[in-house]
């Protein structure tokens, strides 16, 4: 249907007015389209969802006599005068207009410099409001009023009384007054005289997509009513209220996003419900197997999700199933044992990981786990593209492993059955289909410890079923955490002394490989080197993504049998990695890293008996960083790190939403909207159920389409 290349920021029919170019609106014109088109702003739709980013409150005016320096205020009086001067001799190009205002107990004057043009609108006698921040006038010698002080205000906001540019409407004083997002050369007051005749214009015919009950139901006002009010606030409202989008209009707005996303994700949901999948009917030999041979029992939280599984499994519907759980929750051997139950059954598996050192230590422990039962597991990474290809697509491996070259063109399977993909938002709903391409609706399991809040989860992957591992293994050791300042640094080689001393080793992470003259950064390369020379006597090891997978294997090898006592690398080692032996992490520059790579990188450690630390040296940080420090050292909940990894990061950064295949939300706020997300998933879901093809609601669909773009192709709804 409609596959544009940009989404719009909010769903709205196809409508000839709405995808008029601005060009042609009344004072826009092809130089004023041209800057315009830099924020974004090509179209009619594209102004209308153009909101301001703040509002200003210009309803009252100060009295001259009572002015305050560095006020910011609205002041109205009459024009005494206006002339051009030249103020200085040294650049006789420079032209100031010079306007004096006196509301009979003081005056002001407010000054333009080099915009002399402005002349023509200023005459004496005409009344004029003008808002700015005031500032002293030492220069002025002629006081009009005894003993009063002088002021002034330089380029401010302007509004003549009778001023009919705007069908004499005060759109730039004397009420709460919307302030854009602007660019060079296009001036608050431009902007905002063209918005109102765009508002003005389109709200006067606009059609609302969303069901009259469904808006009915929860009281919200109309879609023409939100948009003028967002845009120009009535006087009934504040400037607070409005900032922080809990107007009722805002809210309307956002719900009208939220429902739409939530809606392209139940018709996807329902779409995969409805295909013929597999209908596994394992009967668990393999997966006994296996368990008899692992060193612990499984936890409940994992047996329950286990069971969870095989019943999607069992059902003659793909699964599309998301496990959600903190680091070192056990959700590996969870998906392992759905691997075996697939391949019991007669069918391959494959587990697609984000990094090829993620994939080689997911390969290097299901290698070893399930040799014995007489399977053959392969990887298929960059640095192995060619290499077992034959396997899978003739069937001799039972189990591949890789990264995003098992999605890439000439890579087949002979029968694939399950995908079991490894931390799903670096990936993606795009990569996500082409994978599920490789087999015959094969069953898919995402698997994530990036811990989300639910709501925000079922935001991201929405079209899934949820099961989330909310318990430890026993014997997990708590991880005590330390911030270390540079000067304190000398800790860090005493506490490293101390645990390879006592028999465990170390990790020490860099947020380079190697040093940079444009970045003050300590390296990886140089800190291996180093760290030997302060221990001599003791194996230090190095690893980092540009060497090579077989180089990575031998090294991660070593350290897992205890030959290198000090492992330098970066962040390769983020997830995966496991090491009982290995209790203390160092993270260098731990202020550069983000807060779910820092919880990412702790849960390395903490996996054995050996009491664990986790050090963050720090070489300085911003407060924003500190702020994630603090959090670190504070707390080792996953849920509690994500909440506040999504308050500083805002949900955009958070979620990637440009990786995982979602639209993006301008107008919503998922921290702030959490209620109303659930909301509108309720709604969307239950209007899908009852019209899955949105056939009673074609303008509702035509939104749909427009909203999501060129990802509809993922929806069947045709």
């Amino acid at each position: 249907m409609i596959a544009r290349g940009r989404s719009p920021a909010l769903p709205l029919p196809m409508d000839q007015n709405l995808s008029t170019s601005v060009q042609y609106v009344r004072g826009v014109g092809p130089r004023r389209a041209s800057l315009l088109s830099r924020l974004g702003i090509s179209t009619i739709r594209d102004a209308l969802f153009h909101l301001p980013f703040r509002y200003e409150d210009r309803r009252t005016s100060a009295p001259m006599a009572e002015l305050r320096i560095e006020e910011t205020t609205s002041i109205c009086g009459k024009i005494l005068s206006a002339a051009v001067l030249s103020p200085s001799s040294r650049n006789p190009r420079l032209r100031l207009l010079e306007v004096v205002v006196t509301d009979g107990r003081g005056f002001l004057k407010a000054k333009w410099f080099n915009q002399t043009y402005l002349k023509r609108l200023f005459k004496p006698g005409q009344e004029v409001i003008l808002y700015g921040v005031v500032k002293p006038d030492f220069r002025s010698r002629d006081r009009l009023f005894s003993g009063a002080q002088s002021f002034e205000m330089i380029n401010p906001e302007y509004e003549l009384i009778d001023d009919s540019d705007d069908e004499g409407l005060q759109l730039h004083t004397g009420r709460v007054v919307p302030v854009y997002r602007t660019t060079e050369g296009l001036s608050q007051r431009q902007i905002r005289s063209i918005m109102y005749r765009i508002v003005d214009d389109a709200c006067r015919d606009l059609r609302d997509p969303i069901p009259r009950r469904v808006i009915g139901d929860l009281a919200f006002p109309s879609l023409a009513e939100s948009l003028h009010n967002v845009h120009f606030p009535s006087d009934r409202f504040t400037p607070t209220e409005f900032g922080r989008g809990a107007s009722p209009f805002h809210q309307r707005l956002a719900f009208d996003e939220l429902f739409t996303l939530e809606l392209g994700l139940a018709v996807l949901k329902r779409g995969e419900t409805r295909k013929k999948g597999i209908a596994f009917a394992p009967d668990g030999s393999l997966a006994s197997r296996l368990l008899s041979r692992l060193p612990f029992r499984l936890t409940a939280a994992q047996e329950r999700v286990f069971a969870m599984i095989l019943a999607d499994m069992r059902s003659p519907y793909p699964m599309n199933r998301l496990i959600q759980g903190d680091v070192g929750s056990g959700k590996t051997v969870v998906a392992l044992l759905c691997m075996l139950s697939a391949v019991e059954c007669g069918y391959q598996a494959a587990l697609m990981a984000p990094t090829e050192i993620l994939a080689e230590q997911h390969f290097i422990t299901i290698h070893r786990l399930v040799e014995d039962l007489g399977l053959a597991v392969r990887i298929l990474t960059g640095d192995r593209r060619h290499r077992d290809r034959g396997a899978l697509s003739s069937g001799e491996a039972h189990i591949a492993i890789g990264t995003h070259a098992l999605i890439q063109e000439g890579v087949s399977f002979r029968n694939l059955g399950l995908i079991v993909i490894d931390e799903q938002h670096r990936f993606g709903v795009m990569q996500r289909a082409l994978l599920r391409k490789k087999g015959a609706n094969p069953d898919i399991l995402i698997m994530t410890a990036t811990p989300i809040p639910r709501t925000l989860a079922l935001t991201l992957y929405g079209d899934l079923d949820y099961s989330m591992i909310d318990e430890l293994p026993p014997g997990r050791t708590p991880v005590s955490t330390e911030l270390v300042p540079e000067s304190r640094k000398a800790l860090v080689f005493s506490a490293i002394s101390q645990e390879v001393g006592g028999g465990g080793q170390v990790y020490v992470v860099y947020p380079v490989i190697e040093g940079s003259e444009k970045q003050d950064l300590r390296d990886a390369v140089t800190g291996k080197e180093r760290l030997q020379e302060r221990y001599p006597d003791l194996n230090v090891g190095l690893i980092h993504g540009r060497m090579k997978a077989r180089e990575r294997e031998e090294v991660m090898a070593e350290f897992t049998q205890g030959r290198i006592h000090i492992l330098v690398s970066t962040t390769v080692i983020e997830v995966g990695v496991d090491v009982p032996n290995a209790a203390l992490m160092v993270i260098i520059h731990a202020e550069r890293f983000g807060l779910s790579q820092l919880h990412q990188l702790r849960g390395r450690v903490g996996r054995g008996e050996r009491r664990s630390r986790c050090l963050l040296l720090s070489y300085g940080a911003s407060e924003e960083a500190r702020r994630r420090l603090d959090v670190m050292v504070a707390t080792t909940d996953g849920f509690r790190i994500a909440e506040e990894d999504l308050a500083i990061r805002g949900p955009g950064e958070f979620f990637g939403t440009r990786q995982s295949g979602l639209p993006d939300l301008r107008v919503s706020n998922l921290l702030r909207d959490a209620r109303l997300l659930e909301t509108a998933r309720q709604r969307a879901f239950a209007l899908v159920e009852e019209d899955p093809c949105l056939e009673n609601h074609p303008l509702l669909r035509r939104s749909l389409e427009e909203f999501w773009g060129r990802k509809i192709e993922l929806f069947k709804t045709a």
